[in-house]
């Protein structure tokens, strides 16, 4: 609902903003029946809980897969800032549960051209207070007009059960991203194709990934030996080591045309073969995995 209303200077200012009296206050939020939340992305590499917010943009926070559980927060706005603009988040009684107290969450600076971002602690905060039914809401002056004051609120209407579901997602958030498993090396047995036990885990996890995300648009394999045998044994050996690896990416749904090989037997060692432990670490295969930005 877009609600343009004359606010006058109280006791207590809204969002601690320096306001003139009778300022202009632009109040972004939707009504009981237009509030909706819905889980956009529920997979173990992206959770994505969206919320429209009428006449202005949308809100959207997002976690993906990784070590650390992160959580992003973005107002994303139909009009992007102009210029850089100090902001103040608030958490705020919706209209319909009048006396209780508003509290800060953060300050924020919109950069310009940019949607605003909240950070981590702060965008947990949010989702609090819409579990209590509280509406975080945001509050600026127009970049076009510093005296015609904006507020934009979060409904908590309709957040519970989707928020649900979104902490389940969460929970089953993979604990590795695309970053982990995108330069890749697998190491071999002596003498053949057969991967070492940690290999085999590090190409599970690929396998694992791959599965939930479609977008990788270039796979890069590199294989190599140890200087132990014949040189062009060797150079076969890594060309067979570099083509089971591309069996395993065509099985996982990758096209053929998106994979490049290439086995480059003894050449390009990593360590000397003096040692059993030093031919291990230049018997491998390179993985490098590539997605649009």
């Amino acid at each position: 609902m877009l609600g343009r209303v004359l606010f006058a200077v109280t006791g207590l200012l809204v969002a601690g903003l320096p306001m003139l009296a009778n300022a202009e206050l632009r109040h972004y939020v939707a009504s009981l029946e237009q509030s909706q939340w819905r889980l956009s992305n529920n997979t173990p590499i992206v959770c994505r809980l969206e919320h429209e917010i009428p006449s202005y943009g949308k809100a959207v926070f997002t976690s993906r897969a990784g070590k650390d559980h992160d959580l992003n927060f973005t107002l994303d706005m139909w009009v992007k800032p102009d210029e850089v603009t100090n902001a103040k988040l608030m958490s705020m009684a919706p209209s319909w549960r009048p006396g209780l107290l508003s509290k800060p969450i953060t300050e924020l600076t919109y950069q310009k051209y940019f949607s605003g971002e909240v950070p981590k602690n702060a965008a947990w905060s949010m989702l609090n207070e819409l579990e209590r039914g509280m509406q975080p809401t945001f509050y600026y002056s127009d970049w076009y007009n510093r005296s015609s004051k904006v507020a934009v609120g979060l409904s908590a209407v309709n957040f519970g059960r989707q928020y649900s579901e979104f902490r389940s997602c969460l929970a089953n958030l993979l604990p590795y991203s695309f970053e982990d498993i995108a330069f890749t090396v697998l190491t071999y047995q002596a003498g053949g194709t057969e991967l070492t036990r940690y290999a085999k885990a590090q190409i599970a996890k690929v396998q694992e990934y791959l599965a939930y995300d479609p977008e990788v648009e270039l796979v890069l394999i590199d294989a190599y030996t140890d200087s132990y045998g014949g040189r062009s044994v060797n150079q076969k050996v890594s060309e067979k080591r570099a083509d089971s690896v591309k069996q395993f990416f065509l099985s996982a749904g990758i096209p053929q045309e998106r994979i490049h090989t290439e086995g480059h037997g003894e050449r390009r060692h990593v360590a000397s073969n003096a040692t059993i432990d030093e031919r291990s670490r230049n018997r491998r295969v390179v993985i490098r995995l590539s997605k649009p930005l």
